[in-house]
């Protein structure tokens, strides 16, 4: 996934934000909906978010250093992680407390055409945000369904983006499915319901991005389409005659790690070693730009210590062969 394209749906999803925050909150102070203070709370969270995925991004770019020689790359999932956080405490927690309270203590709503006005403002604005974020994902995501999409990304960016922008459309609706109640029964407990459903929802989104962000920061694999490439670009039937294992893993969402086992021609020189080495690393590069960091082990294969089930480097997970 380009980074460049993550970048523009962020920007994109800020600016939006910035300005539904304000418009929010200026149809909060003029009519009192608890659903306008909490979606202006909402939207200032996610301003935060994507302002923390662009200093995600900008810190990952370091270079690498003796105490941290495979660089920073996966500064990027550590701040994708902090969205989620700031999602559920900022933003879910604080439209729940709202939501109870306005629900406990009902008022009505006054100048109803502030928050109505301002809504269907966000809405279009949100819109434009989230078809940006659909548009740059659509560049990368292939044959992949948006669920696939989102669990399988190694970039963190577009998938959070569009689980806020989604969200963020959902929590609108339901801010404006609130006031409306509100506005026709003349009860404020209707707009403390939608606040508290935004809360429900936002906590969800929040628990699903740090699902997500958790497991590429444990450390995944490379994609399966990767893993077929660099086993086909491994072995060239002459030098190296066979992929005995191999662990692949991200260090960051566009630098990747091979590690891997091979069999070589038994009489072969350190030479011929070296260089079948090199040749099998330069295959690797040109068929998976991102497998920056190599390391190949050469061995001798032994048929009959394979048939026997004898594998030393064995471990789950892993590609043998």
């Amino acid at each position: 996934m380009s980074a460049s394209g993550g970048t523009k749906a962020i920007v994109a999803a800020l600016a939006a934000n910035l300005a539904i925050a304000v418009a929010k909150f200026v149809a909060f102070l003029f009519s009192g909906s608890s659903s306008m203070l909490a979606e202006s709370v909402h939207s200032l969270a996610d301003s935060g978010n994507q302002g923390l995925l662009l200093l995600g991004g900008k810190k990952a770019k370091r270079e690498a250093t003796p105490q941290h020689p495979f660089g920073y790359g996966r500064e990027r999932y550590i701040y994708a992680f902090l969205v989620s956080i700031v999602l559920f405490s900022v933003g879910g927690m604080f439209a729940i407390y709202e939501g109870y309270e306005k629900i406990k203590h009902p008022h009505p709503i006054e100048a109803w055409y502030w928050p109505v006005g301002v809504l269907v403002f966000a809405i279009i604005a949100e819109s434009f945000s989230f078809r940006t974020a659909i548009q740059e994902s659509n560049l990368v995501r292939g044959a992949l369904s948006w669920k696939e999409f989102v669990r399988r990304a190694k970039a963190p960016e577009l998938p959070v983006v569009l689980l806020e922008d989604l969200g963020a459309l959902i929590g609108l609706i339901l801010a404006l499915g609130g006031v409306g109640l509100a506005l026709l029964t003349g009860d404020g407990v209707w707009d403390g319901i939608g606040t508290l459903c935004i809360g429900i929802l936002l906590i969800a989104i929040a628990i699903v991005l740090a699902a997500e962000t958790k497991s590429l920061l444990l450390g995944e694999s490379a994609g399966i389409e990767d893993v077929k490439k660099i086993e086909d670009a491994v072995v060239d039937g002459d030098s190296v005659t066979r992929l005995i294992h191999m662990r692949t893993l991200h260090l960051g969402p566009e630098e990747l790690l091979v590690a891997a086992k091979i069999a070589v021609q038994h009489d072969d020189s350190a030479a011929e070693v070296a260089n079948a080495i090199n040749a099998a690393e330069a295959r690797i590069r040109a068929a998976v730009p991102i497998a920056r960091v190599i390391y190949l082990e050469p061995d001798v294969y032994d048929e009959k210590a394979a048939s026997a089930g004898v594998n030393p480097a064995k471990s789950p997970g892993g590609t043998d062969h």
